[in-house]
């Protein structure tokens, strides 16, 4: 199994630092932030990883972690020419996926203390062109994606609502998601949202439709590090997970 990390975007929450440097790149402690994604990869024993990555700092993180043999992996990286959302980005590791294959996703600000180990050994019995994603329980759901579970088949996610005003659950849908290589032919078949994008939800909903979205749950804690204040938290919480 593979790893990608989507570690593009502008990161505007936290202008001005993302003025001067990739959101991905920002400290969370000691080290950059993008550095627990590949930890957790590693951890789970998957070791080939794309990492995603904007034009403005692709030097940084070339220069910072070269071929990721001082982290455990072997990197490989291509460049998000714009920012065209999430299915945009994931859309790049098409042929570094090879068909058949399957392989986790993490945003790149998206920071978590569970052990991916389980949740990947579940998805890798799952049937081929299936997908699983990870939740999350939310204070405040309405500024997340939320799913709504199957009434007759609980393990299933009948459809994901993207920051619905009255949720139907208190779940989030975090940046983990797990896939195989049929997921590139499904974001070749959905079109741009009003704000430009190839949205994942709209990805994930297609498998969702079908029958085929399972999720687990983590246990321990998850923030997205995408404003000062979830920034400032995730220094907290991730404290001791990297020497």
């Amino acid at each position: 199994m593979k790893g990608v990390i989507l570690a593009g975007g502008t990161g505007t929450r936290l202008y001005p630092l993302t003025r001067l440097i990739n959101k991905h790149l920002l400290p969370v402690g000691s080290h950059p932030m993008v550095c627990y994604g590949i930890e957790r990869l590693r951890q789970a024993g998957i070791t080939e990883v794309l990492m995603v990555i904007g034009k403005q700092s692709s030097g940084l993180y070339t220069n910072f972690l070269g071929s990721g043999e001082n982290f455990g992996v072997k990197l490989t990286y291509r460049v998000q020419e714009s920012a065209g959302g999430i299915a945009e980005a994931l859309e790049l590791a098409d042929g570094f996926i090879h068909p058949g294959e399957k392989f986790v996703v993490l945003l790149g600000d998206n920071l978590f203390l569970d052990d991916l180990t389980p949740y990947a050994e579940k998805f890798r019995l799952q049937p081929a062109g299936t997908a699983r994603v990870l939740l999350k329980p939310v204070k405040d759901p309405r500024r997340y994606g939320v799913p709504v579970f199957h009434s007759d088949r609980p393990e299933l996610i009948a459809y994901i609502e993207e920051k619905p005003k009255s949720p139907k659950s208190n779940y989030s849908v975090t940046g983990i998601y797990m896939y195989d290589s049929e997921v590139f032919g499904l974001i070749q078949g959905i079109t741009r949202s009003a704000r430009g994008e190839l949205e994942i939800t709209d990805v994930n909903n297609l498998y969702a439709a079908d029958g085929k979205l399972e999720y687990d749950v983590l246990q321990l804690w998850w923030g997205d590090a995408g404003t000062f204040e979830s920034l400032q938290e995730a220094a907290i919480h991730m404290k001791g997970v990297l020497p």
